[in-house]
């Protein structure tokens, strides 16, 4: 049986070393970089950031259980009309990230969290209006080998 793209990854510390990466890009983005260094930002964003990543790629709930569910998520990214521009250098800065955090190159591995990554910017692009628009009890997305699992 195929490993699950979080086991594939390297497990936890992969996905750390990855949310990591992926701020630090953030924060170099001329961009970026202020939604990315406000002082408002959580103190554990990186580690968040890598919980959700890793559940949703296959790994522990740590996320849901500790923080939220995927409404949250969304709510929390919402109301910022159109941010197509910002979407798409945040998937390059992901795409980046991944070289920076020694994720494997496999070209299968990386299409899924390039894929990934493309589909969740999509989705948060949904709501350009108020968190409200959100619909409660989002559950968390699954993503494998083959793209989005249903839930």
């Amino acid at each position: 049986m195929r490993p699950t793209l979080y086991e594939f990854a390297g497990g936890e510390p992969a996905f750390r070393a990855l949310a990591a990466a992926h701020h630090e890009r953030c924060l170099a983005d001329p961009e970026l970089n202020h939604p990315f260094s406000h002082p408002g930002q959580h103190p554990q964003h990186v580690d968040r950031l890598a919980w959700y990543w890793a559940e949703v790629m296959g790994g522990p709930p740590r996320f849901s259980q500790e923080c939220s569910d995927h409404s949250a998520m969304l709510r929390m990214h919402a109301g910022n009309g159109d941010i197509s521009d910002l979407g798409r250098r945040f998937v390059t800065c992901f795409v980046q990230a991944a070289d920076d955090a020694g994720l494997p190159a496999d070209p299968e591995f990386r299409a899924a969290l390039r894929a990934y990554m493309e589909w969740a910017v999509a989705e948060v692009l949904t709501y350009p209006g108020p968190a409200d628009d959100v619909p409660p009890g989002l559950a968390m997305p699954r993503w494998s080998w083959d793209g989005l699992r249903p839930m």
